[in-house]
Formats: C-alpha cells, structure tokens, sequence
C-alpha cells in the first residue's frame, strides 16, 4: 500500500466521521453543514462522485471509502491490486472521435434488436474544467435502458483550459449529431435522441434541448448537416442558465464574490471592456438555458439534491434548487411536460437520478417526438464555436 493510499484512506475516514458527527457535539458557531464537509470531501477526491453530476452525497462518499485499499496487517506487505475492468456493460464501441481535440470522444452501448433503437446519452459533469465520460461505467442505468431496448452514449468534452464555454457547449452538439450521422451504422433511430446529466451535463443537456437546431444542410462536414435536437432531456442538479448575469436573479446574491477575471475567462474574454461589447451580450444571451425555452421544446426531468434553502456556499449556490425551480417554471408555461423533483421528494440522489432515467425511457418508448424549432437566425461570429469554423 502506498503512502498516498495510507493519506487518502485516513484522509476519507476522518472526513466521513465528520459527517455522522452528532450536531450537539459542535458548536453552533463551528458546526459545518453536511454538505459543506461533502463538498471538501469532492474538491480532493473528483472521483468520489459516482454518477459525475458534480455534488457528492453521503452514500457515495462511503461506496468511495469501502473502494479504497486497506491498510494491511502489522509487518505484512500489501499487494498490489490487478488492474480490473471496470463495472457494468463495456460499451460496443468505445473512444470513438466526434471531433479533432483528443477529448472530441464517445462510448456506445448498443442495445440488441432488429430494428432501429432510441439511444440515451450521458454527458459528465465538472464544472467544465474536469470530469470523465467514464464516470457513469457501472450505473444502472445503462442497463436499465439496454434492457428497455434504448442504446446509451457516454460522451467527453473540451474544458475551460481548452475552450470558452460556448465552444465547449458545441462540442456536446456535435456528440450529438455525430451519433445521428452513425444512426444506420450503430442501429439508432435518429428521431429519438435523450440527453442527461449532472451539474455541467446538466445544463449542457438543457442547452442542447432548448437551443435552436445546429444542423447547417450546406455544410461540407456530413456531421454538421445532423440535427442537434433532442426528443427528451434529463437534468440532476443544474444551473439555469450559463449567462452569469442571471444568477442573482434566479438563486439569489452569491455567498461567495466572483471575480471579473473568472467571468472573463469563462466566456473567453480577454479584458473588462469586452463584457459591455454587443458581441459578448450576444455570447451570453445565447448560453442562457432559461431563455432559450420555447413552445416545442422537448419534456423535461430535473432532479435537485441540495435543500432548498439559503446559499450556504459556492456548492450550494451552484447547484442550488431554484436553478431547476425555475426551468421548471418557465418550461411548464411554454407548454412543455416537465418533471421537477426536489430534494425532498425523492429518498437520496439515486433515487432522483432514477426516476430521470425512468422519465427519459418513457418519453423514448413513446409514439411521437417534439418536432424541431425553425433554424435559427444567423448566429455572430463571435458565438460560432470552432467546430463549426
């Protein structure tokens, strides 16, 4: 066992007795929410978080712990563990590129059947600037779509480091109409495609189902000439809207400031000045999930794990449930089937993420799909991601 396994085993072990910690043994003054301690727990140990929809609960967290080696016996040496293949269904196809940056990737589950096949794809989070398309190896429900007859996807995207967030939202389109440019080769039915996933493949998945069609029929790129619409979406513990400006409108003031500089490297930016330019309103107004909304768009599910009250903290805020609250809202007037299940409507995250899956499969098995917006107006170049360059 290494040393490195030793710490991160103590380190596990002294966070989770924190969180079963009797509240009266704290200090009022001292006492840290649950999730607070969560939250530490899942900035030094990203992959903590089982199902990758950017908030850790307390199941997870002690799943985490029981994965860890433990410390062997007083003068034995500990062995090292056999690299095993990861839980689950391995996908038919695996890695396939989308796209030119070496995270354009995506794995298939091919689901078995003689005709063509509703496909359910999942898309990581990590606050755009970590994740895996891996994270979601080993949750059911791959195989509770695989046995329903649905294909899964799993898909990789670029991060901040990599690109602005209105690029890297494109890189999920064109996941998306990569697999509809596959549909006869992989056995999809291009009419019914689901996306889903957590905190940032949240709100990606939301921003794919609300965005007008990024299809261009004209286009040399095959790929790019596919729909990048969605039949059904999923959303665990989002963000409303990728336009920084709507936040305090939404949850509220921030428990903690953001600084300018991190809003400017966000959309790309590179100076102050650039925030009052009309291209950059034009970049934010285009990530705003919630006013994307439109008659038309595809049913919606959303899960939030966070208690609905105050922002205690940036994790909080982030994923706070009047996010989902007000997709909900404003889904539900433009006529959309919505599901919304709050933190206290369902027994722990799995269930939420559950009854998300069993919506998705729902909508998938159904006879008729929401039809796609009108093509959208010329969109400025400064929105334009790379890909489409």
């Amino acid at each position: 066992m290494t040393f490195r396994n030793s710490m991160n085993r103590f380190f596990l072990s002294a966070a989770l007795g924190l969180v079963s910690i009797n509240a009266a043994t704290l200090a009022a003054d001292e006492k840290p929410t649950q999730e607070e301690r969560l939250q530490k727990l899942l900035e030094r140990f990203p992959k903590a978080d089982a199902n990758g929809d950017g908030v850790l609960t307390a199941e997870e967290a002690k799943a985490f712990r029981a994965q860890q080696p433990k410390k062997p016996a007083k003068g034995k040496t500990a062995e090292k563990p056999a690299d095993a293949p990861m839980k689950g269904p391995q996908p038919t196809f695996e890695n396939v590129s989308y796209g030119p940056h070496e995270r354009n990737v995506l794995d298939v589950w091919q689901a078995t059947s003689d005709k063509p096949t509703p496909i359910i794809v999942f898309i990581h989070g990590g606050g755009f600037v970590n994740g895996d398309k891996t994270k979601i190896r080993g949750n059911s429900s791959i195989q509770k779509a695989l046995d329903q007859g649905i294909s899964f996807a799993s898909i990789n995207y670029r991060f901040r480091a990599h690109a602005p967030v209105q690029d890297i939202l494109r890189d999920s389109a064109r996941a998306i109409q990569c697999i509809r440019s596959k549909a006869k080769e992989w056995n999809i039915d291009s009419t019914k495609v689901a996306a889903y996933g957590g905190s940032a493949g949240a709100g990606t998945s939301l921003w794919l189902a609300f965005h007008d069609d990024l299809a261009n029929p004209k286009s040399d790129d095959p790929v790019l000439r596919e729909s990048s619409r969605l039949s059904a979406v999923g959303a665990l513990n989002t963000q409303a809207s990728y336009d920084l400006r709507d936040w305090e409108q939404i949850v509220g003031k921030s428990p903690v400031d953001r600084s300018q500089l991190e809003s400017l490297m966000f959309y790309g930016f590179k100076s102050a000045e650039d925030l009052n330019k009309p291209e950059a309103d034009a970049i934010m107004k285009d990530v705003s999930m919630i006013n994307l909304i439109s008659e038309g768009d595809a049913p919606v599910a959303l899960f939030t794990a966070q208690p609905n009250t105050e922002p205690k903290d940036r994790g909080h805020y982030v994923h706070h449930p009047r996010h989902a609250i007000a997709i909900a809202e404003r889904a539900k007037e433009k006529g959309i089937d919505t599901l919304l299940i709050l933190h206290d409507d369902a027994k722990n995250a799995k269930s939420g993420e559950s009854q998300v899956v069993d919506f998705l499969i729902k909508k998938l098995k159904g006879e008729s799909s929401p039809a796609a917006k009108p093509k959208a107006p010329e969109v400025p170049k400064d929105v334009k991601a790379s890909a489409e360059k």
